[in-house]
């Protein structure tokens, strides 16, 4: 994979989202490029399901392939989802190739304090809602819901790393993914 790409971008303004991008391609592909492109999403602030949050992956990872002529474009979108058993989030990773090769990745799926479910229902996007639990600002831009309900045992870059693993499975090994 890596001597096929030279630049990579990444849909995103957010430094966590560029870090982790950053840090899988260090070892998929050393020496590429990876910049940040600053696209919509095309979806709501705060996406409702996984499909919505899929399609708002996708927008910005072609957004930015676009926009920055790049080999490769990524877009990771978060999200909730709403059930019966309550509400939890969800994160997506989807990877555009100029060539139209798509690879998508996802989970991050954990329950979600009844607190902020019901500050999302009411129109608040996740990061806010998190925000306002643990009285601070911009934790979307740094530990992510993910580190303040885990304490930190897991972080918001290292969830995402694994979601842009994911989703770049079939560029790393393409003879297994081969019609």
């Amino acid at each position: 994979m890596a001597s096929k790409l030279s630049t990579v971008a990444v849909g995103s303004s957010n430094p966590v989202k560029l870090a982790a991008a950053r840090a899988v391609l260090a070892s998929a592909a050393p020496g590429a490029q990876v910049t940040a492109a600053t696209v919509p999403s095309g979806v709501p602030d705060q996406p409702l399901g996984d499909d919505e949050t899929i399609t708002g992956a996708r927008n910005r990872a072609r957004a930015a392939r676009e926009a920055l002529d790049a080999d490769l474009g990524i877009g990771l979108e978060g999200g909730v989802v709403d059930s019966p058993e309550g509400m939890h989030s969800c994160a997506w990773c989807v990877v555009v190739h100029r060539d139209g090769r798509e690879g998508v990745g996802g989970s991050l799926a954990m329950p979600l304090p009844d607190a902020v479910a019901r500050m999302i229902r009411d129109g608040m996007e996740l990061g806010h809602a998190m925000d306002a639990l643990v009285a601070e600002r911009g934790t979307k831009h740094g530990k992510g819901a993910v580190g303040i309900l885990t304490a930190g045992r897991i972080d918001r870059q290292g969830a995402y790393e694994v979601l842009v693993t994911y989703a770049l499975a079939p560029f790393i090994t393409p003879e297994l993914y081969a019609k």
